[in-house]
């Protein structure tokens, strides 16, 4: 049975373009088109997509508009169209946080062919959010991850090493490793994790320039600081330190403990950065002092190097399904026995404090530790 695609979009030219590639995979019917708000919602009514693309610009109601009030009103799968611009950014990070499933970006330059080399993300997109349906956190999940040519593996980076990791005399380390529905369960984790935590590297896929945008929100939402990773940078207690796009984020260590590695290898498991990349440096220069953690996406990319991360002697957790937008990754870390917990999103930070801040005589520790003995007697509910 074909997804049906209604696409979203003031520019015909865009319209055309998203139409003629979508419409090259027998598993998408594009069956209609838009150039603004107001005719989409006559569509939705007449022609029941399952899917929507939409721009994040448009005339009369803008994207963002439109998006609150389809979630208020008529829930869907939704991927946004996004400008490469500092605005298109910050606005694309709002719609995430509003409900949509993921986004792509509008290239620049040679617009008609850029487009059309980046048909097969748009293709694998569309196919993500057709599986995913509107629960966990205002979004969704999926039952499996789609199946992806894979393109290199992670020792196109970094070769697995079977010397012994490193004693206790390292400083604790948490990782963390997202896609799909990331950007916004990256952020429920790291607004309730207090100050003095240890510190915390993060890969999530998502392109330059968003990266940036991505760290600098997530500095003004969090007790900690949070920054965009930068090549030889100390990393430190207290601090975030995320991978920016196209590149990928290694930790290795000197004199003074942990610091930044960037990369500009090739993609792995079709990604850069890749967390198997993050997540295999912290297996191989923290241990057992490092804790691991794999929230939704689509595909593997994460699950390989969590289960080393564990064989190394580190705690390691998987998002639960019912909370995923896309329990691919999480799902494959499962599967694999790649994690110690699994445990749904709303947990996961009073159980890293735990873990990871035990003896924090910070206020804000302490209440996140009651607030994990409350809710280890419940079952959380998402509405």
């Amino acid at each position: 049975m074909s997804i049906r695609v209604l696409v979203i979009d003031d520019s015909a030219l865009v319209r055309n373009l998203l139409k003629r590639i979508l419409d090259q995979d027998p598993q998408i019917k594009v069956v209609g088109t838009a150039a603004d708000a107001y005719i989409a919602r006559e569509k939705i009514k007449k022609l029941h997509p399952d899917v929507l693309t939409l721009d994040v610009e448009m005339p009369k109601m803008d994207g963002i508009t439109f998006l609150k009030n389809l979630m208020r009103l008529h829930p869907m799968p939704v991927v946004m169209v996004s400008s490469l611009t500092a605005k298109g950014a910050e606005v694309t990070l709002q719609a995430l946080e509003l409900g949509a499933i993921d986004f792509v970006t509008k290239p620049q330059g040679d617009f008609s062919g850029s487009l059309e080399t980046a048909g097969e993300e748009i293709i694998h997109k569309i196919k993500t959010a057709a599986k995913a349906n509107i629960r966990a956190a205002g979004r969704g999940r999926t039952s499996a991850p789609l199946s992806v040519e894979e393109k290199q593996s992670v020792d196109a980076i970094l070769p697995a090493s079977g010397k012994k990791r490193l004693s206790g005399s390292m400083p604790p380390l948490l990782a963390i490793g997202a896609s799909t529905g990331g950007t916004e369960a990256i952020k429920d984790v790291l607004v309730e994790l207090p100050a003095d935590m240890p510190a915390i590297v993060i890969t999530q896929h998502i392109p330059p320039g968003f990266s940036t945008a991505f760290a600098q929100r997530m500095n003004r939402l969090a007790a900690l600081t949070v920054h965009e990773a930068e090549e030889g940078q100390q990393i430190l207690p207290g601090h975030v330190y995320i991978a920016p796009g196209a590149q990928h984020l290694l930790v290795a260590a000197n004199d003074k403990g942990y610091y930044c590695k960037l990369s500009n290898g090739p993609r792995v498991n079709r990604h850069k950065p890749s967390v198997d990349v993050l997540f295999r440096s912290v297996a191989q220069t923290a241990g057992r002092n490092a804790t691991g953690v794999i929230l939704t996406g689509m595909g593997d990319d994460g699950a390989r190097s969590l289960l080393e991360m564990r064989e190394a002697g580190a705690r390691t957790i998987a998002q639960d399904e019912e909370s995923s937008v896309v329990w691919g990754m999480p799902g494959m870390a499962v599967k694999q026995g790649a994690a110690e917990q699994i445990l749904p999103l709303e947990k996961i930070p009073a159980t890293l404090i735990y873990l990871l801040s035990g003896k924090s005589k910070s206020k804000q520790a302490s209440g996140s530790l009651h607030r994990l003995r409350a809710a280890a007697a419940t079952t959380p509910s998402f509405s």
